[in-house]
């Protein structure tokens, strides 16, 4: 039996107890031979008993991993000893639950799929401006400003002001830039995201179809909610992450967002009063589109997790674990 530490965290001025460290991380640089670092980082990760979800191509790595620190902080260390990941960045926050079941070190045509060949982010993306200074950016009227996330993301939280191209997928954005007049309105174009991936990416895109002036919030929404004061934020709602937090606010607190276990859409507390909210079956997003056997398998799956509940165990079955395609697994 795994017996776990007590870590404490000292979080706005307060301490409290922790148990989980939570690691977002990736870098775009060119991992020529990214297949044989599967084995590797899998095996370290799995030594440490760290869960999560890796992805590694060519054009780098991303990820997001949690563990017991010191033995997150170890495998950081692994990855780093490789001197492409040398100066490799993460993301902390804490939690005493811990938010992945397992870990998964895949292997992709790209660490964020767009689908678009040869934009080189770690050469051509834009400016990076601080959470700091976003503020400034965002209130000149000479920018116009981007929510690159999809439409489920954006729909719990989103910078005042900010374009919803509405996709249901990184890969729809391209489409949507060359075809958005709104674009061209104004000389500066500001993008956003949630960790920072999908901003690089979409701003190389930006660069290469001629845009000139183009920037994006380094460190991604959960940087500026976890620096910015509230009493300065233009933030407005809650910010989607990708595993079982669902949700998050400022201060990077834990947000008041489920998941819909039947079609991972973030639903609220309105949400689940609705007559077409069943537990693990069904929400006012889905309700209508599940046949009646995926209906009953869900059903019976939520049984099991109640029941698991029930005696202290884990269901598996219940985790986030089948992401986004495009998943930007670093927030």
């Amino acid at each position: 039996m795994m017996i776990f530490k007590v870590f404490f965290a000292i979080a706005n001025g307060k301490i409290s107890m922790t148990v989980f460290l939570t690691a977002a991380l990736y870098k775009f640089v060119e991992l020529s031979d990214f297949a044989d670092l599967k084995a590797p980082i899998l095996a370290c990760c799995n030594h440490n008993q760290v869960k999560g979800t890796i992805l590694l191509a060519q054009e780098g790595i991303n990820g997001t991993i949690a563990g017991l620190p010191e033995y997150v902080y170890q495998v950081l260390a692994f990855l780093r000893q490789d001197p492409r990941l040398a100066d490799l960045t993460h993301k902390e926050s804490f939690s005493e639950k811990i938010p992945f079941y397992r870990m998964k070190v895949r292997l992709k045509r790209e660490i964020v799929t767009m689908g678009i060949p040869d934009i080189n982010p770690s050469q051509m993306a834009g400016k990076y401006v601080k959470p700091e200074e976003w503020n400034k950016l965002i209130d000149d009227p000479d920018t116009i400003v981007v929510d690159v996330r999809n439409d489920y993301e954006v729909s719990i939280g989103t910078f005042k002001g900010a374009i919803n191209p509405k996709t249901t997928s990184f890969s729809e954005l391209p489409e949507w830039v060359r075809k958005e007049k709104a674009l061209r309105d104004k000389p500066k174009v500001a993008m956003f995201c949630t960790g920072g991936i999908r901003c690089e990416k979409s701003t190389a895109f930006l660069r290469s179809e001629g845009f000139n002036e183009v920037y994006h919030l380094e460190g991604g929404i959960l940087k500026y909610l976890e620096i910015v004061p509230e009493s300065e934020s233009r933030w407005e709602g809650e910010c989607f992450v990708f595993d079982e937090r669902v949700s998050v606010s400022h201060g990077l607190k834990p947000g008041h967002y489920e998941l819909c276990r039947a079609c991972r859409h973030p639903i609220s507390q309105e949400d689940m009063a609705s007559e077409l909210f069943e537990r693990g079956v069904s929400c006012s997003y889905c309700y209508g589109t599940k046949t009646e056997d995926k209906k009953r398998g869900f059903a019976e799956r939520q049984r099991q997790v109640e029941l698991a509940n029930l005696r202290n165990q884990i269901h598996i079955g219940a985790s986030y674990d089948s992401q986004k395609p495009d998943n930007d697994t670093s927030s």
